[in-house]
């Protein structure tokens, strides 16, 4: 039987992670989910990678879930990460805090679309299909796609897809707000890797405290999130980075960032 996995490989600050499960069209069984928290919490942990990179190797990005090896061991809590370990679809546990890219192609089912809700930024091949399967197979999803799916197309336009299960091309997908870009068949890793250079550019920490203000406001609310926006302001204008980003301005060039 294929065991799931993800491949590793540092490029500069990126660190790219590749479902690897391709006699399966990556879909994703117990051993797959435990190997992608362990790399997104080894991303997490180390301060020289600025931004994550999730893609698939062969021609789907994955098939969803492996129900037939994961459902008698769900009940076990094969969701339930150990403490310090990052959760890849952000639902509980450790979160992480820097930023992601996803690059998807082909089939791109059930905790596929919800791995890449929780992502950043979106990269989608044009032959990319989506669905949300799950009512299909007699469960719901509960990867985030009852929250991020209806909070990024709105109520009417997520239920058609939610209660029925049906798929959908990219561009309709585009349609619903739940994609950063459309590429040419066979270009979403290529793009998604320019996307992460770009990022990198950016101060690190000044890139963190974006986020969690941003997700301040997307699970706590706008007041909350303007609350606490001194907290992470604050140390950013004392922060050396602060510093380096005045004087390439002042000396018209790119910023040397160290995330200090």
């Amino acid at each position: 039987m294929s065991l799931g996995k993800v491949s590793r490989e540092i490029m500069g600050h990126i660190m790219l992670i590749g479902l690897d499960r391709v006699a399966k069209r990556n879909a994703f069984d117990s051993h797959m989910i435990a190997d992608l928290s362990l790399a997104l919490t080894e991303y997490e942990n180390n301060p020289e990678l600025r931004c994550a990179v999730i893609f698939a190797h062969g021609d789907h990005f994955t098939a969803g879930l492996d129900l037939v090896e994961l459902q008698p061991k769900i009940p076990q809590g094969i969701f339930n990460f150990e403490e310090g370990q990052v959760n890849p679809w952000g639902v509980s546990g450790r979160h992480r805090t820097k930023p992601i890219v996803v690059a998807v192609q082909g089939f791109c089912y059930t905790a596929g679309v919800e791995l890449m809700l929780n992502a950043d930024v979106v990269i989608a091949s044009e032959d990319t299909i989506f669905g949300q399967l799950e009512v299909l197979r007699g469960i719901m999803p509960f990867g985030g796609a009852t929250v991020r799916f209806v909070q990024a197309a709105g109520w009417q336009k997520a239920m058609p897809y939610l209660l029925t299960g049906k798929t959908f091309d990219t561009q309709t997908a585009d349609k619903l707000n739940l994609l950063s870009e459309i590429v040419e068949k066979g270009k979403q890793l290529d793009r998604a890797i320019e996307v992460a250079q770009e990022i990198c550019i950016a101060a690190p920490l000044a890139v963190q405290a974006l986020l969690a203000s941003a997700t301040d406001a997307v699970t706590e609310g706008q007041m909350f999130a303007f609350q606490k926006m001194d907290s992470y302001l604050k140390p950013l204008f004392s922060s050396q980075d602060a510093q380096e980003g005045v004087r390439a301005m002042l000396e018209r060039r790119l910023p040397d960032f160290k995330g200090k």
